[in-house]
């Protein structure tokens, strides 16, 4: 069980963060040099751990600062639970690149209102998935986690956390 009580406060973890940069730089490159499958299995017991202990919603910082990708049958998904056709959906909440790539059209998430989801059930699957340390492979993903680490207390918490577990610090 984790001994201290994890930091939630998005200006504490922002500051903590750029003074951290340079000592998070060489945890990079430490983590890269671990073997794989226990990194994996220890990120995954820390972030079992931690998440059940913070309150996503009284953050939703993902939400207001992320680009959340959709797929075509998320937005179908979506668009009927919304009761908008398809064309109406993608017209209030959709933007499409030249190959089709669709991102929600805007920045925070028109879904989000007071922290929560108001499409819960038909959310995502990038929102499902955030912040995503419990899927494998996290050597590969070390550069995504950490552009995260400043906006996600899982992340910091489970980052810092493992800094003591792999007897960084």
């Amino acid at each position: 069980m984790i001994n201290r009580s994890l930091e939630t406060n998005l200006n504490v973890i922002t500051e903590f963060a750029i003074q951290e940069q340079q000592n998070n730089d060489r945890f990079i490159e430490y983590l890269k040099n671990l073997n794989s499958s226990e990194l994996d299995t220890e990120v995954l017991e820390l972030e079992k751990e931690i998440t059940p202990q913070i309150d996503c919603k009284t953050c939703g910082n993902c939400c207001k600062s992320l680009m959340i990708n959709v797929d075509e049958d998320e937005a179908k998904k979506a668009s009927i639970f919304l009761n908008k056709t398809r064309d109406e959906f993608d017209d209030l909440y959709i933007s499409k690149s030249e190959s089709g790539k669709m991102v929600i059209n805007a920045i925070p998430c028109h879904f989000l209102d007071e922290n929560k989801c108001t499409i819960y059930e038909n959310r995502f699957s990038s929102c499902k998935e955030f912040p995503s340390l419990h899927l494998p492979f996290v050597q590969k993903r070390l550069f995504t986690i950490f552009m995260h680490y400043q906006r996600c207390p899982i992340i910091f918490n489970v980052m810092e956390e493992l800094k003591k577990s792999v007897r960084f610090i």
